[in-house]
């Protein structure tokens, strides 16, 4: 019986974003009652970027690195960057951007007279957002 084993040293750096696309904001307009009704906030984007650097690649003959151990490598980095993600403070700091640009909006109806609403329940300053379910 032949036992062939395969190690590799992987650095890993990464880019991670965490966007909201407001061009995908769904709202309803009456002017009427200049009224701004903001239905639906887009999720959040998240992008992860890693580059990869491979070090002290070690496989022998009978069994080489393929693109499936890459492959497999770059999936269980991802999966690993994204509990990370997960863990930190990233998404809440994504919220309150989103949050701080929405209340933007609350400013300008405000200053034309208009009232702002989401999902039909008024909002009255610029922080009712703050408990924005996206």
């Amino acid at each position: 019986m032949v036992n062939a084993e395969k190690k590799a040293l992987v650095v890993v750096n990464a880019d991670v974003t965490i966007a909201y696309d407001l061009s995908k904001i769904e709202y309803q307009i009456d002017e009427a009652t200049k009224t701004l009704n903001i239905t639906s906030v887009p999720e959040e984007e998240i992008k992860i970027n890693p580059d990869f650097e491979y070090y002290d690649v070690q496989a022998d003959y009978l069994n080489p690195f393929e693109v499936k151990d890459y492959n497999a490598i770059k999936e269980t980095v991802t999966k690993s960057l994204m509990k990370k993600v997960n863990a930190s403070t990233f998404k809440l700091n994504a919220k309150n951007r989103l949050i701080s640009e929405l209340s933007k909006f609350y400013i300008l109806t405000n200053s034309l007279g208009w009232t702002l609403q989401y999902n039909h329940n008024p909002i009255d300053s610029s922080n009712g957002f703050q408990n924005l379910e996206v």
